[in-house]
């Protein structure tokens, strides 16, 4: 686990106040009470592998040649042109023509001494190539191809391609860890360098691995991972991937008087855990780091505002938002993009006991702000509130937060996409530009003044939720009371976690908003170089 942040600052404070003997002992104490408090949680939990697997069934490989001798052949075909790699299938070819005619996309199959299938699309839509990628993956596994090679993906742009790729990949992703018969199906498909730099291919593998790696992280029940596997999981994916990682137990936590994180936990017999990851390479452009914050809720049972009605089986989703977080980072740090990238992820559940958070408490946030509790499911917000406090620290360049917060942005983006809000407009154009690009589209939400009015309390500084008007706006007010630099809130509640498939997206986790902060980031990146 490495250190690189808070036990300096603490050693640091205490020195100067109970003198440098003092201080060393207060802070070994400190950290080993932390520590033996884990452990001692620990050893009462079976031991499983920290890593977390990206449940993929197609694996892509650069070839050097155009055209491999073994598997079947995929043939990409976006224009007449290229339909002359089988002039000899007439009624495949007529067929081809008509669906490039008509603006739509198919795929065919034919069969001559191997496979043969026909991916044709003449669409300029990144998501139609995606979703024309998802067919093919569909194709392909249902009539057992073990092997493959792609042709013709040389003919499209390298943003359609990418696309294409995306689709084909994501589409094959299946959770079936808890299945008694799971097997593995893998496909392997070749793509040639001349259609795709075997760099850009292993970079583009490296973010889709990272997507359904958020995927299986969502997607695992409570019951293997906790706040305190959260820490674990991200300390090995610091060490695999090349970034530092800081993991803050509950002693630590409460040295920093994060009250939100504390009072959501303090039901809870699993210890919460602070969770910070540092990317920042020495070719950085960005002297001052995009400082991205997840929600970290592993379960939400709503507290003693008890959800009920059916409303919570699925709650293993409420920490979406740290998993992407860890996803993108991992991603980044992988590709060894040039970008200073700080994260943050609060990480605990909010199971019911005696000693459980109700309504009407009154909690001290880390920066001191007390708050009226009105009601114990409106829990994201108070753990993130101390965490936007804590990013402070870093002097960000810009915060994105994202959480699954609000019922109210699910019911505006349904699955479709994410509800914004934020302080500044010209960077959230700008990641809704991205938005458009990876698909994970955004719609800005009112965010006046008088919202912030809603939250006023008559006992604290705020009162926790705003009442029936504007939710998902009331909890973005509640998060940029805790805010004093460029910030963005993402309410990715509809979009993280889908009950049905569609497309390259399977029930259960997403992984939204990794491809969307990477693409943001690469966007980034090449303005700063131009």
């Amino acid at each position: 686990m490495a250190k690189f942040g808070l036990l300096q600052q603490i050693k640091t404070r205490l020195a100067s106040k109970n003198g440098k003997k003092t201080s060393s002992t207060i802070l070994k104490q400190l950290h080993l009470e932390s520590k033996r408090s884990t452990f001692e949680f620990l050893n009462l939990k079976n031991k499983f592998s920290m890593q977390i697997k990206n449940y993929l069934n197609i694996a892509l490989i650069s070839s050097a040649d155009a055209v491999s001798d073994q598997g079947a052949s995929l043939f990409v075909c976006a224009t007449e042109e290229s339909l002359h790699h089988f002039a000899t299938q007439k009624l495949l070819t007529e067929k081809a023509k008509a669906t490039l005619e008509s603006k739509k996309s198919t795929v065919m199959a034919f069969l001559t001494e191997i496979q043969n299938f026909v991916v044709v699309n003449a669409s300029t839509e990144l998501e139609d190539w995606r979703m024309a990628g998802a067919t093919l993956y569909k194709k392909l596994k249902e009539e057992k191809v073990e092997k493959a090679h792609l042709i013709g993906l040389d003919t499209i742009d390298s943003k359609l391609k990418n696309a294409f790729l995306e689709g084909l990949v994501l589409t094959s992703y299946n959770f079936n860890k808890y299945k008694k018969d799971a097997k593995a199906e893998l496909i392997t498909v070749s793509v040639p360098e001349t259609a795709l730099a075997s760099k850009e291919l292993s970079a583009l593998s490296n973010l889709l691995h990272a997507v359904s790696q958020t995927k299986t992280m969502v997607n695992e029940p409570v019951n293997f991972l906790d706040a305190i596997r959260f820490g674990e999981i991200t300390v090995e994916a610091g060490k695999n991937f090349g970034f530092e990682t800081e993991i803050l137990h509950k002693k630590e936590i409460e040295y920093l008087k994060m009250g939100g994180l504390l009072s959501v936990n303090q039901g809870s017999t699993v210890p919460p855990t602070f969770n910070i990851m540092k990317y920042k390479p020495s070719n950085a452009i960005n002297p001052k780091p995009l400082v991205l914050v997840g929600k970290g809720v592993t379960f939400d049972t709503g507290g003693y505002s008890l959800k009920v009605g059916g409303s919570m089986p699925g709650m293993k989703a409420d920490m979406a938002g740290g998993a992407a977080v860890l996803g993108i980072i991992s991603a980044i740090a992988q590709n060894n993009l040039p970008y200073y990238v700080v994260g943050l992820v609060p990480a605990t559940d909010n199971k019911i006991s005696g000693n459980a958070l109700v309504v009407d408490d009154v909690i001290t946030m880390m920066d001191g702000t007390t708050v009226e509790v009105l009601n114990t499911d409106a829990e994201g917000r108070l753990v993130l509130g101390d965490a936007l406090t804590y990013a402070k620290r870093f002097e960000p360049a810009l915060v994105i937060d994202m959480a699954t917060l609000t019922g109210a942005s699910a019911a505006i983006t349904g699955s479709f996409g994410i509800a914004m809000a934020g302080n500044t407009q010209e960077q959230m154009d700008a990641l809704k530009v991205s938005g458009e690009d990876v698909y994970e589209r955004l719609i800005q939400l009112p965010f006046w003044k008088e919202y912030a009015d809603l939250l006023k309390s008559d006992v604290a500084d705020l009162k926790n939720i705003g009442g029936p008007t504007g939710g998902a706006t009331t909890a973005g007010k509640f998060l940029e009371h805790f805010t004093d630099y460029p910030w963005i809130h993402l309410d990715i509640a509809g979009a993280s976690f889908v009950d049905k498939p569609s497309g390259y997206r399977q029930s259960g986790g997403t992984g939204v908003a990794v491809r969307l902060i990477y693409d943001f980031i690469t966007k980034q990146i090449e303005k700063g170089n131009n």
